[in-house]
């Protein structure tokens, strides 16, 4: 099972943050490291991968070992039975990469690279790489579902293929051409995230890097606020960033003057409507970072002035739901009115039947709709809404969704 790693300074996962704010790493080291359930699930959930990587690719587990181990993860208070969903799919999704290359590839999961080569003290874990022909292939499992994560110039990707690539070239040598990194987040989607670049463009990349990692490793470096911010442990504390977002008077320059008239000062145009959501879209996250901090301090016992804990809204629930349904029965209530039945979700059913003959005999009737249309920058990855598109899936059968 893969272990928490020694903490490094400027790690690679990291990435993204220390590259735009050199000052982060060190100004963190101020704020205790946390963890979290999510966390715990997450490090649960690969060493499931883990495991059925070893079983599927490798002859590096034998049956009755990879039984008592999967029953030991099993047994662990974060587990939950979809983690053996998602890694089924992640190991679809290896399977259906290795069959990309024209000769097996060679396989191996866990895998640690050195980074120190581009990161002053770095080093890092890549879930699987797989390495064929001219072909080295990173892939990292996600099992977050809140924010999906792309492949499309992902630092934390660029810099575990440096790692592979530094690791694996005395052996292959100048045989890798192409680098391949792929993101897999199936609590999210079904579909992989993957970008592509030749050697001599990491490369290239990496050189580019070095002088800021050794900026954010020596310090202090410089405050830059961002989007960046999201997972940073100082992120409630940083002055840079309050002082961002606590200096409105950026908020005025995105409303202009009228042009003529009282009735064009009264009304927003749409392009200081889409400036304001720019700016306004930051600031909500810097309000509800403090939100959080402020409450976990008070319930800690420390005074933040002018606020206080209040019980929140709950609902009603059971204290024992089937001695509350016995009792509802033995009160001459029938056990139709009592229980609803309902058939199992189309996952349920595609774990209880197989994938393979669920999709022979259900896929017909599968269909993927649309989801709805919901506002983001330019920015992001995801393709740009279509109505045309949706009323076609909508109105009749999106047949090249069928099945997925």
């Amino acid at each position: 099972m893969p272990t928490p790693e020694k903490h490094a300074l400027l790690s690679a996962s990291a990435s993204s943050r220390w590259l735009n704010c050199t000052a982060a790493p060190r100004f963190e080291e101020q704020f205790p490291e946390t963890t979290s359930q999510y966390a715990e699930e997450g490090r649960i959930a690969h060493a499931m991968c883990e495991l059925k990587v070893l079983k599927t690719f490798t002859a590096g587990i034998k049956p009755r070992s990879y039984t008592a181990r999967i029953n030991k993860i099993k047994e662990m208070p974060g587990y939950s039975p979809e983690m053996d969903r998602t890694s089924d799919l992640y190991i679809e999704h290896l399977s259906q990469l290795a069959l990309s290359y024209k000769a097996k590839p060679n396989i191996s999961p866990e895998v640690q690279v050195d980074l120190t080569g581009y990161i002053p003290g770095g080093f890092g874990t890549c879930d699987c790489i797989m390495i064929g022909g001219d072909t080295l292939s990173i892939v990292d499992y996600k099992h977050g579902k809140g924010v999906p994560v792309s492949a499309e110039g992902n630092t934390q990707m660029r810099l575990y293929a440096l790692g592979a690539l530094k690791r694996y070239s005395p052996v292959y040598g100048n045989s890798i051409k192409s680098i391949r990194m792929t993101i897999d987040q199936p609590r999210i989607s079904d579909e992989v995230s993957t970008e592509t670049i030749s050697v001599e463009e990491l490369l290239a990349w990496g050189e580019s890097i070095k002088p800021i990692a050794q900026a954010a490793y020596t310090g202090p470096g410089e405050f830059v606020p961002g989007e960046h911010c999201r997972f940073c442990r100082g992120k409630e504390h940083c002055r840079a960033r309050a002082e961002q977002y606590t200096a409105l008077e950026e908020f005025k320059d995105c409303v202009l003057p009228g042009t003529s008239g009282d009735q064009d000062k009264r009304i927003l145009s749409d392009s200081e409507i889409g400036d304001l959501l720019t700016k306004g879209a930051e600031l909500v996250k810097w309000y509800k970072d403090l939100e959080e901090y402020a409450l976990g301090a008070i319930l800690k016992g420390v005074n933040i002035p002018g606020w206080k804990a209040v019980q929140g809204r709950s609902n009603r629930t059971f204290s024992d739901q089937d001695k509350a349904i016995e009792a509802v029965i033995k009160a001459g209530y029938d056990e139709a009115l009592v229980y609803e039945r309902k058939p199992k979700t189309l996952t349920e059913l595609e774990k209880l039947m197989g994938k393979a003959d669920f999709t022979e005999k259900v896929g017909a009737y599968v269909i993927k709709p649309p989801g709805k249309p919901t506002l983001a920058p330019l920015s992001d990855k995801r393709e740009t809404y279509s109505p045309a598109a949706a009323d076609f899936a909508v109105g009749g059968v999106d047949f090249a969704e069928v099945g997925k």
